[in-house]
């Protein structure tokens, strides 16, 4: 598998580059597009003008504002296209969405593969009791800047479509009972914690409670490279992590 890496020598970049040399999916990166075009012994552009079009997959771990000229070189070569940037506007998220009536595009909140299995899990719990009360909690190390983090929000919005008439309590202050439909999301902020993220499903006789523990932001890159083998082959569309992992 070919790959064209977007953001070849950033953080993230430079995790992908690394579990494909282990041989992780099968992939091989081919080339890049960064605008710090120095990368060893990989090619890289320093705008998709010039990058290289003979590859099997692009995946995206550079920047929201690039999201344009991204989706102009992914139809234009008629590429599959796995995007693990985060933070689009909404006009670069309706790109997304028209660009996938073209081409295949993967393209998630969150690449953990770990987390789209708590989710799926958590979904399912959420349904099968209907009753429940449902907390979140979420913990990061202290340079985070956003509260609630967008994983827990992703988590959130799943569970609202199994839990319809939901809403959300970020941060529990003052008096005041808790809400028969609110699902709360607590935040924490501390250390060089990568990652932890919580969910309780608590009925009046049981607690189910589904924990994920990132160790290393490796495992995002080793997402990104399991959606470019999910999605090399596919026909146009918009593709996520629960059509991946199909629980």
């Amino acid at each position: 598998m070919r790959i064209l890496l977007s953001g070849l020598n950033g953080h993230m970049g430079k995790e992908v580059v690394a579990l494909a040399r282990q041989g992780c999916r099968g992939a091989n990166i081919v080339a890049g597009v960064d605008f710090l075009n120095t990368s060893g012994n990989i090619p890289c552009a320093g705008s998709f003008e010039y990058a290289e079009a003979d590859v099997d997959c692009v995946i995206d771990f550079s920047h929201h504002s690039c999201t344009g000229k991204l989706l102009e070189y992914a139809i234009k070569n008629r590429l599959p296209l796995v995007i693990a940037t985060t933070g689009q506007t909404e006009e670069e998220k309706k790109m997304i969405s028209d660009a996938s009536d073209v081409i295949p595009i993967f393209y998630a909140a969150n690449f953990s593969i770990g987390i789209a299995l708590l989710i799926e899990m958590a979904k399912k719990a959420a349904s099968v009791l209907p009753e429940a009360e449902i907390e979140i909690v979420e913990v990061h190390h202290d340079r985070k800047l956003d509260a609630p983090s967008g994983t827990a929000l992703a988590i959130a919005n799943a569970l609202q479509t199994v839990r319809a008439d939901a809403t959300f309590k970020a941060g529990r202050n003052g008096a005041g009972k808790r809400e028969k439909n609110e699902i709360g999301i607590s935040s924490v902020r501390m250390g060089n914690i990568v990652g932890i993220h919580e969910v309780m499903i608590c009925t009046s006789t049981q607690t189910i409670t589904l924990k994920h523990e990132a160790h290393s932001r490796a495992l995002f890159a080793e997402g990104a490279l399991a959606a470019a083998d999910f999605i090399c082959g596919k026909t146009a569309g918009l593709y996520g992590m629960s059509d991946m992992i199909k629980i």
